[in-house]
């Protein structure tokens, strides 16, 4: 039981010199955790008060079944346009409709990573290369900046996709709905957040929420047009269960899916980053069950789907957290504010808390790694500009749908098209090699030595069949043996295998012998299963290419010297 519960294995080795450090961090993180909380949840499109619901149950219930020691769990801004897009369509602007289906999101994405981490299935977030899930990232931050100009402006637009988003605030601008006294606070709070980002030690938002908060308060912007939060409910979240209609459930499952991607992915790249700062080790599996158990928490007490936060880890950090600890504290100071003082935001402006969305976002954006990219390869640069269209045009939903199609056929591309290679005999140089590399290496007359540097299955069977023939039909001498250098194939499928057998009926139809050398163990094993080690016969399979070589010369009858045999 113990294994599933790592905060209860903590806590048996829980140091009481942590305690203060603890402490204290908790405090410091609360001070980002409530605005940071009230921004995501506006920005996701449910109430405000869902961003502190939303942060203390997951807190705690991560705290009990996450593995990291200081990872920060909260509502992320990466998610936001996620949950957005669910629920805009479904609640129509009816606020317990939308707590209910972002609550519905929570349980789904948490249900899905609970199932994932239980049957072992970590991995799965590695199928998206780095360009990729760039690409996804800079989309997303676009699509949150899209939704949180209108706010900052003082306005809203109803749109859905991004793309109509940002015509209907261009229209809004144009037609002069913009509040002046909004946009000035707005900006005066996105300038403070950026100017302070840099330094560790100062809370750069706090600073600018509570400046802006006590100048609605102050001056009466709020009769100006600044639109505000306003009270929020006293108490804490109570258990409510996120009722659908039949007609949700499908953009609910398929929102929650995505969402349980993107979130397990940002996560797990988070809390392996930290684990390796403080030299421990952190089970990628245990990190999905608990992200899967803070999410099913968050749903169930009136929350939406949550992340790992890139943002407000480092401030733990920064303020000498040691354990889960400290995100306890969080939540119960939280919870404090919820049950005394739940008047002491009601002055805080909208156009604030878009400004606190829009530099969130402005550090998702992934420049510098595509600048390294598009010196690199060119090419997967621009599948990245590729997946980042697709979200701000599509939508994050139809995005990461795509993400994920264009994985798979980066994937099957580079599977689909490998390199192979006829060898020869280069002076100077052990073994056999490349001869488009190294022109000046002979070949043996009458024998092709044929690389090819893949797994062998369906997608690729037939170019290896027409790439082996190629390489015989270009042979300056004429063929007896095709020897294939299989060190590199790591794998054969029935599909293939039945090439093979097309590949020796049309060589031998030529007097030619097809053979095998450095084959792995395993793939010779699956030979022998579809019944071709018998067919193609045991004594043209060989350890080594060298091998292979010297029982064709032996064979064959070819005068051959190596270079390792001539005079020196």
């Amino acid at each position: 039981m113990r294994g599933w519960l790592p905060g209860l294995e903590l806590l048996r080795g829980y140091q009481a010199i942590w305690l203060r450090s603890d402490l204290a961090a908790g405090l410091v993180l609360t001070t980002m955790l409530v605005p940071v909380g009230i921004a995501y949840a506006v920005a996701s499109g449910v109430p405000g008060i869902c961003g502190l619901y939303a942060t203390i149950v997951p807190l705690l219930a991560y705290a009990l079944f996450g593995p990291s020691r200081i990872l920060v769990l909260g509502p992320d801004s990466s998610l936001a346009p996620l949950i957005l897009a669910v629920v805009l369509p479904l609640a129509a602007g009816d606020a317990g409709r939308a707590m209910a289906v972002a609550g519905a999101l929570a349980v789904v994405s948490g249900g899905l990573c609970i199932l994932a981490g239980v049957l072992h299935l970590g991995f799965v977030t590695e199928l998206l290369s780095k360009p990729i899930r760039y690409g996804y990232m800079n989309g997303i931050a676009l699509t949150v900046l899209i939704s949180q100009l209108p706010r900052l402006f003082g306005f809203a637009v109803d749109a859905g996709d991004p793309l109509a988003a940002l015509w209907a605030f261009v229209q809004a601008l144009a037609s002069g709905r913009t509040q002046p006294a909004a946009l000035l606070v707005g900006s005066a709070t996105l300038a403070c957040i950026l100017l302070l980002k840099g330094r560790k030690q100062v809370p750069g938002i706090l600073i600018a929420v509570v400046g802006a908060t006590l100048g609605v308060a102050v001056f009466g912007l709020d009769a100006h047009g600044v639109s505000v939060l306003g009270s929020l409910p006293q108490g804490l979240p109570a258990f409510a269960v996120p009722w659908l209609k039949a007609s949700d459930l499908t953009p609910v499952l398929i929102g929650g899916a995505a969402i349980a991607l993107v979130s397990f992915a940002d996560t797990s790249v988070l809390s392996r980053a930290y684990a390796a700062r403080t030299g421990s080790r952190v089970d990628p599996n245990q990190e999905m069950v608990g992200l899967g158990v803070a999410n099913l928490a968050a749903g169930f007490f009136q929350g939406f789907p949550i992340s790992s936060s890139a943002s407000r880890t480092p401030v733990a950090e920064a303020a000498g957290a040691r354990t889960q600890l400290t995100g306890v504290v969080g939540a119960l100071a939280i919870a404090s504010l919820l049950v005394l003082m739940p008047n002491l935001l009601r002055h805080l402006p909208l156009s604030a808390l878009a400004a606190v969305v829009i530099a969130s976002a402005l550090g998702l954006f992934e420049v510098a790694e595509l600048r390294r990219i598009y010196r690199m390869q060119r090419w997967e640069f621009w599948l990245s500009m590729g997946c980042c269209a697709g979200v701000v045009v599509l939508g994050a939903i139809p995005g990461i749908g795509l993400a994920v199609l264009l994985a798979l056929i980066e994937f099957l591309w580079d599977a689909w098209r490998p390199y192979s290679a006829v060898l020869g005999r280069a002076n100077g140089l052990k073994g056999y090699h490349d001869i488009t590399r190294h022109p000046e290496a002979r070949q043996i007359p009458g024998l092709v030595l044929f690389r090819w540097d893949a797994p062998l299955f369906f997608a690729n069977a037939e170019w290896f069949h027409s790439r082996a023939l190629s390489a015989v039909a270009a042979s300056p001498t004429p063929v007896r043996w095709l020897v294939v250098a299989a060190e590199p194939v790591t794998s054969v499928d029935v599909t293939a295998a039945d090439m093979l057998v097309e590949l020796d009926e049309a060589l031998h139809a030529a007097g030619i012998e097809l053979c095998f050398a450095e084959m792995k163990g395993p793939v010779k094993d699956k030979l022998k299963r579809f019944g071709l080690f018998t067919r193609f016969g045991e004594a043209f399979f060989f350890a080594t290419v060298g091998e292979a070589v010297a029982a064709y010369v032996k064979a064959q009858g070819v005068e051959w010297i190596d270079w390792e045999d001539a005079p020196r």
